[in-house]
């Protein structure tokens, strides 16, 4: 796993844990399968730049946050 898999694993699952929602919560939410999320989660999958930005609205954070460039989750506007 290199290192934008990393942190994108790691902080979507902290945001996922932070606002209570659950892998299938989050798939339905966005009209994909669980095993999609789960990926994601593990590392094992990156994602297209709208769904990066898609994920960074629904969780209020910048995409800089999502992909570890920042730790700042405002986002900048």
């Amino acid at each position: 796993m290199n290192k934008v898999n990393e942190s994108l694993s790691e902080r979507f699952s902290n945001l996922l844990r932070l606002k209570g929602i659950t892998q299938a919560d989050i798939a339905r939410h966005f009209g994909v399968s669980k095993s999609f999320i789960t990926n994601i989660v593990k590392g094992n999958r990156l994602m297209s730049v709208g769904m990066l930005v898609a994920f960074a609205d629904f969780f209020g954070c910048s995409v800089d946050y999502l992909l570890g460039r920042t730790d700042n989750p405002e986002i900048n506007r």
